[in-house]
């Protein structure tokens, strides 16, 4: 693992080495994709009567060390299936680069899952066991996107996975054990949130195009080339602003949610980023302004609900 090519692309990519190692291995750019939905179910819930903070805190915990675990398996099957190298772009590089054993890895995700189970049986003693069903459907499918036989991260069907359960279900829960009941109005609320979800995938997915297809994968990203995609990622985040205002307008969300549109302009740095852009390197920074879209989109809907909440306007 000291090859100099191994070197050059650690320089490359400024990876250090020490705790940095475990600290890419989370992925941390994604973990915003955890806390957005937990931040906005709470807050939904939290225009209606007071919330419940352990609870709160509780989901957001075990939504991130799911999110996380879900980033561990990929990166131990992705290197399993010999899908991951040192050259690969977009990775932890914990076990391709710095050498860590892929056992170790895979028990750590294994742990987190632990540690998601055990939070989410105080969440069931705290609103209803219902809740365990769920969280179960979403840790398998956590697991399922990289592992398994047939892996949902090597079909067309990643971006809707991710958007549904990391997006809807998780808004969707941390509503429910606030109020103990859900709505179709919730449920409408978390679809413009899924859909930035899925678009980190598809930025992933477009920078990694080439190197997917030589390795069998058949995902968004290569059924619509590289220029089709970048249509279709637009396609997406002007739907998802869309469909914001048309909720406002109609009333599902206070006018301050309009502020989320603050977020279009690191839309548009993602969308000119891939633009011209061939190369993995090359495309990162608009991978990071996907990721970025979608944490400042969440926060600022959040936050709209919050002000809502002490300054109601409308």
């Amino acid at each position: 693992m000291s090859s100099v090519p191994n070197q050059n692309m650690k320089a490359s990519l400024n990876e250090r080495e020490g705790f940095q190692v475990w600290w890419r291995l989370l992925r941390p750019h994604t973990l915003t994709a955890a806390f957005v939905p937990v931040f906005v179910g709470t807050m939904l819930a939290a225009m209606e009567q007071t919330i419940d903070f352990w609870l709160f805190a509780a989901m957001l915990l075990a939504s991130i060390l799911i999110q996380a675990a879900t980033n561990m398996f990929n990166e131990y099957y992705d290197y399993k299936r010999g899908l991951d190298n040192e050259n690969s772009v977009g990775i932890g590089g914990t076990i391709v680069r710095d050498g860590v054993n892929p056992r170790t890895v895979l028990t750590l995700a294994l742990a987190f899952f632990f540690i998601a189970g055990l939070l989410g049986v105080y969440i069931c003693i705290a609103s209803s066991w219902w809740v365990a069903a769920i969280g179960l459907v979403s840790m398998l499918f956590g697991y399922l996107y990289t592992g398994g036989p047939y892996p949902i991260a090597y079909t067309p069907f990643g971006e809707l996975t991710a958007g549904v359960f990391m997006g809807t279900i998780i808004i969707a829960i941390s509503y429910f054990i606030q109020q103990m009941t859900v709505s179709w109005e919730v449920i409408l609320i978390s679809v413009p949130v899924a859909i930035f979800v899925g678009t980190i995938l598809l930025a992933n997915n477009i920078r990694d195009r080439v190197g997917d297809r030589e390795n069998g994968r058949r995902t968004l990203a290569i059924l619509f080339g590289h220029k089709g995609s970048i249509i279709f990622l637009t396609t997406l985040m002007a739907s998802a602003y869309l469909l914001t205002i048309a909720f406002v307008l109609s009333g599902l969300l206070p006018y301050w949610s309009l502020i989320t549109l603050i977020s279009i302009y690191k839309a548009s740095q993602a969308i000119q980023g891939f633009r011209g852009k061939r190369e993995p390197l090359e495309m990162l920074p608009a991978m990071k302004a996907t990721a970025q879209t979608n944490t400042i989109y969440g926060m600022l809907l959040g936050l709209s609900l919050l002000l809502q909440l002490y300054i109601p306007i409308g």
